[in-house]
């Protein structure tokens, strides 16, 4: 059985189709809050060309949004072109983790569930390099134990430069030095090396208060860049949330 997943970031929307439970191929697009329903439309379409898609050959679309005004244009478009609703996931979707908060956001939720049932037996930590950076932690019973939400690495970066008269703009990637003689360089060493800090710290605290060693996930656009730098974290996955939403809708019908 084929599926579409749909991820609605504050900053991207990523799409994966999965095979059963295999996502076969994955993109992102842009997340713009006052797009038309026929805007995503031709969009989606023109994708789905790009990667050899029929629309008659995917028997679910599953959704999670963290952008609610976008959530209803999505499902509008799913349906003029598959024909089929959309099934919608939230915090409030049963799955085998307990989100025990009501103020738990959908990918946050999504990234437990897929840690919980990718990796059991054992305590586990997500690393969410996101618009927010996030750390979550579940148990080996889904039991949800708490969630840290920093400010996210690539919105950091655009207010550093848009704060500044004199800073550029720079590529997010480990620089040669961690100490720069040039601007570039002491931007980069800032930015990889300050937040790689605040996640290697996150972690040991994590490990510290739930008196574990936990396995650590990481996901989100700009994971394969602090992924190299630390053992702390044991694996990147920048479809993890994705597979998450996955899991909480393949057993869904629509509402």
């Amino acid at each position: 059985m084929n599926s579409i997943v749909i991820n609605v970031g504050n900053s991207n929307i990523r799409f994966g189709l999965f095979n059963g439970d295999n996502c076969d191929i994955s993109w992102v697009i842009n997340t713009k809050p006052y797009r038309t329903v026929d805007e995503l439309y031709v969009q989606m379409l023109m994708l789905y060309q790009t990667y050899k898609i029929e629309p008659e050959e995917i028997s679910k679309v599953i959704i999670g949004s963290v952008v609610p005004q976008l959530t209803k244009v999505i499902s509008s478009a799913i349906k003029k072109i598959h024909k089929i609703s959309p099934v919608i996931v939230d915090r409030s979707t049963p799955s085998g983790v307990q989100a025990k908060s009501k103020q738990m956001g959908t990918d946050i939720y999504a990234n437990l569930v897929a840690a919980h049932n990718l990796y059991p037996n054992r305590k586990k930590i997500v690393i969410d390099f996101g618009t927010a950076l996030t750390a979550s932690c579940v148990t080996e019973t889904g039991e949800t134990l708490g969630v840290i939400i920093a400010p996210g690495i690539v919105t950091s970066l655009n207010s550093l430069i848009n704060q500044t008269a004199q800073l550029p703009d720079i590529e997010l990637k480990k620089p040669k030095t961690v100490l720069g003689l040039d601007t570039v360089t002491c931007m980069q060493s800032g930015m990889v090396y300050g937040f790689l800090g605040m996640v290697e710290g996150f972690i040991d605290r994590i490990n510290d208060e739930v008196n574990d060693d936990c396995f650590v996930v990481a996901t989100g656009g700009v994971s394969h860049v602090y992924k190299p730098l630390t053992e702390k974290i044991h694996v990147m996955d920048r479809l993890h949330t994705l597979k998450g939403l996955y899991f909480l809708g393949k057993d869904l019908q629509p509402s």
